[in-house]
């Protein structure tokens, strides 16, 4: 079973001189909140030191360096006005602290959030007693800084994404500056440089810590399908109140219909995702109920509050769709991939929806004299409505060929003639002559 792919909690331990670097992984849930490691405090010392640059440059669409200790937290995945980050492109940088006098600290944790490659940490902490500032491309080893850690958060084989955190105790020694030393995450993009949200820079025998409201620990539900074909894992942190609905409602659909959707949907060679990942989030813009990124869905929770009963089941399995569609594949496997138009999207994952899971809603059915004002590329139930036609009438494999060339960067409205043998146009005026 391939469940070694997402993780709860990803914690290792790793002892360097004479401190222990602790590091975790939060891959579900929203909140700070890990198993071994403290949540980040409003009161730490990192609100009284001084923070510079030394070296690189902040990206201008991330936040200043004062957010790495005003006690505030990233409320998404990817929120870059609330995190520090070097310039895209860039090797990272230096970040200066300036303890104010020679102290002794307890520990430093750092935190970091981001869905993909900036969530991460990749940085080696360098310490002295000393007052003077070193130069920016100085070799701090020889000139009195002595390497305290190196902190990696990174899991070969597994997910970035998610918030990272590194734990750092023992005996740092007596300091009066610190030196992080920040690497990207990957070089394969310009885009690898961590979005670091909070550094906590604790003292020895200092008060005692305000913490910041992490949230609730991660609650998920795992189930597979019994081939062991399909995994999939339900994340209710944000709305433990759908649990009992997950498990008694949703998990038959997805358990039936997302391999029916598979087999609805194949291509020669094409793989579609084993492991799906549902979440439902409470800052998801209103008026989308879901989305699908991947294989990761992101549900509106409170949309679903009053649509359990009517829409919700339908809504995942449009998205499902999308899952297994998996346009984003054109760009990989194309080198000049045609961009696939909205509303063919939209309107097969519909036609599913509607004419395949729950014909008996009749939620894409109009009457003749309403089709006529229509448009076949309107999108969602009016185009399911138009391609459902096209099928019935003309070719019962059109959906299937349709998709098959859009996953691959091939389609074209010429596939309609081919696969029909009217153009897109003559099609149109077919549907809306309907009597």
């Amino acid at each position: 079973m391939p469940w070694t792919a997402l993780l709860l909690l990803l914690s290792t331990l790793l002892s360097i001189a004479d401190l222990t670097v602790t590091t975790e992984q939060l891959t579900f849930g929203s909140g700070f909140t890990f198993e071994k490691i403290p949540g980040p405090s409003t009161n730490d010392l990192a609100t009284e030191v001084k923070w510079s640059l030394l070296s690189g440059r902040a990206d201008r669409n991330g936040a200043p360096l004062d957010c790495l200790h005003d006690g505030k937290l990233p409320s998404g995945d990817d929120d870059p006005r609330a995190n520090f980050f070097f310039t895209s492109g860039s090797e990272g940088g230096r970040i200066l602290v300036d303890l104010g006098e020679v102290i002794e600290l307890e520990r430093i944790t750092t935190y970091s959030r981001h869905f993909k490659n900036r969530g991460p940490q990749v940085y080696t902490l360098y310490g002295t007693n000393s007052d003077q500032t070193p130069a920016p491309d100085s070799r701090l080893k020889n000139n009195g800084w002595k390497k305290l850690a190196e902190v990696d958060t990174r899991r070969p084989g597994q997910p970035m994404g998610g918030r990272h955190a590194a734990n750092l105790t023992g005996d740092f020694g007596k300091l009066r500056q610190l030196v992080f030393e920040i690497k990207p995450t990957e070089n394969g993009t310009p885009f690898g440089l961590t979005f670091f949200s909070e550094i906590d820079l604790v003292k020895r025998d200092g008060p005692k810590l305000e913490l910041i409201p992490t949230g609730p620990k991660p609650q998920v539900i795992r189930f597979a399908a019994e081939a062991g074909d399909y995994a999939f894992i339900v994340d209710v942190s944000e709305a433990p109140q759908y649990a009992e609905w997950v498990t008694d409602d949703l998990k038959p659909i997805l358990l039936e219909w997302y391999p029916k959707i598979v087999a609805m949907l194949p291509s020669p060679g094409y793989r579609a995702p084993s492991e799906i990942t549902l979440t439902f989030r409470n800052d998801v813009q209103p008026g989308t109920p879901a989305y699908a990124v991947g294989s990761r869905i992101v549900m509106n929770a409170p949309w679903f509050k009053n649509q359990l009963e009517k829409e919700a089941r339908g809504c995942v399995v449009h998205e499902l769709v999308h899952v297994v569609q998996n346009y984003w594949l054109a760009t990989k496997v194309n080198p000049n991939p045609q961009q696939t138009p909205s509303w063919i999207t939209e309107g097969i994952a519909d036609y599913i929806r509607w004419f395949l899971y729950e014909p008996e809603s009749k939620g894409a059915q109009y009457p003749p004299e309403q089709i006529k004002e229509m448009r076949h590329d309107a999108s969602y139930r009016i185009s399911a409505n138009f391609i459902d036609w096209v099928s019935r009438n003309h070719n019962k494999e059109l959906v299937r060929l349709i998709n098959d060339a859009a996953r691959h960067g091939r389609y074209d409205d010429s596939l309609w003639k081919k696969h029909t043998g009217k153009t897109l146009e003559e099609l149109a005026k077919g549907w809306k002559s309907q009597s």
